[in-house]
């Protein structure tokens, strides 16, 4: 199979993370896959293995109003277009509503490429205005498919574009996870012997992570071989080392950044704990269990429902329920047996997601099998 991805960048994100590791799969099975761009190699994160072809648009730039924003649409658009004649691939696939509107917008009247969409977000939490939320209700009918990670986001597409199919695909999980740089050693910030409650994401709004740190503050008298590690960067970063000074718990609450070698700090923790407002559905969530590691997470729309199976491989709480948080996590934080219980069964991440698995579901669509309409036996993300 010839197949293009097309992503606005490969730098560090959920959706650049799973573009990354499907391309790779693909590509390990013969597939003659190509990444395209819109940043420059300069800004990947992710490393894609050397048979995996790229391209890059160099069209990055923000534009100022609305008449600017058409024509820079239009640019990739347009640069697409070329690269999709040029390499005539069978599939061209895109990741997230703005490279979901420039594929329809560039494979438009060409023939012999099926085109793919895929949400990252649930949309409704993560509102674009009016212009952009026009142009995805109707060039979503222009997709052969739109991928949704949930059933919620399948059914608002259905509801709010003109998708003509949308089938329901989680993401995958690898384990274990490659490691690239920059790489971090957990040893640089917590002691050996220390107990560390995990949190990973982009440091901004929707993570709520300044909760997660109040909670912790609240519980850490109580547990003072306990620890909070935050990986991640983003536009909180000073607020919340500001917290974490008016808090005095520099010597407890960790913010390395952001690390190539993620899956080492997953081995070393001992809990994990999303704080999330909302979510698409949470690679990191996925990952931390895969590494046997038990999650705490706000029931948040979407996603968390369905990768956690409460009290078998972890805990799921009320969407804002800052005490239930807080008493769950102490619950677990105390009861080593517990948690060692859901550490057991939280490695069957592994299988519920497994690679092969995802794959399959992808291969269905880009075939255009009529058997992938949700989540069902194959990838069954509910059961015990």
């Amino acid at each position: 199979m010839r197949l293009l991805i097309y992503i606005h960048s490969l730098e560090n994100g959920g959706a650049e993370r799973v573009v990354a590791n499907l391309a790779n799969y693909w590509a390990s099975l013969g597939w003659a896959v190509t990444v395209v761009t819109v940043a420059p190699r300069a800004c990947d994160f992710y490393v894609l293995d050397p048979g995996v072809g790229r391209r890059c648009l160099d069209l990055t730039g923000h534009s100022k109003g609305v008449l600017a924003g058409v024509v820079r649409t239009a640019r990739r658009a347009r640069a697409l277009r070329r690269v999709l004649r040029d390499l005539q691939p069978t599939v061209a696939l895109s990741a997230m509503h703005t490279a979901n509107v420039v594929l329809a917008l560039a494979a438009h009247g060409l023939p012999g490429v099926r085109t793919v969409g895929s949400e990252h977000n649930f949309p409704p939490k993560a509102p674009m205005g009016v212009i952009w939320e026009t142009l995805r209700r109707h060039a979503y009918g222009h997709l052969h498919a739109v991928v949704a990670l949930t059933h919620e986001c399948a059914h608002w597409l259905e509801r709010h574009s003109h998708a003509r199919r949308v089938p329901v695909i989680p993401n995958p999980v690898v384990w274990p996870l490659s490691q690239h740089a920059p790489q971090v050693s957990p040893a640089l910030s917590c002691a050996p012997g220390r107990q560390i409650l995990l949190g990973v994401g982009r440091l901004s709004e929707e993570k709520n992570f300044t909760t997660l740190i109040a909670i912790f503050a609240q519980l850490a008298p109580a547990h003072p071989d306990w620890d909070l590690v935050i990986l991640g960067e983003g536009p909180q970063r000073a607020a919340l080392v500001a917290q974490v000074r008016s808090g005095a718990l520099a010597q407890r609450v960790f913010l390395p950044g952001s690390v190539g070698n993620i899956g080492d700090w997953y081995a070393q923790a001992s809990l994990y704990a999303m704080s999330s407002h909302f979510e698409g559905f949470p690679n990191t969530l996925v990952e931390a269990m895969a590494y046997g590691v038990p999650a705490v997470s706000f029931d948040c729309d979407t996603g968390p429902r369905d990768i956690i199976r409460h009290g078998i491989d972890g805990l799921l709480v009320a969407p804002g329920d800052v005490d239930g948080m807080a008493s769950a996590l102490d619950t677990l934080m105390r009861d080593t047996c517990t948690r060692a219980a859901l550490a057991q069964r939280a490695v069957d991440a592994r299988e519920r997601f497994s690679m092969a698995k995802i794959s399959r579901r992808w291969e269905a669509v880009f075939t255009g099998s009529t058997c992938v309409q949700g989540v069902g036996a194959d990838v069954d993300m509910t059961a015990q």
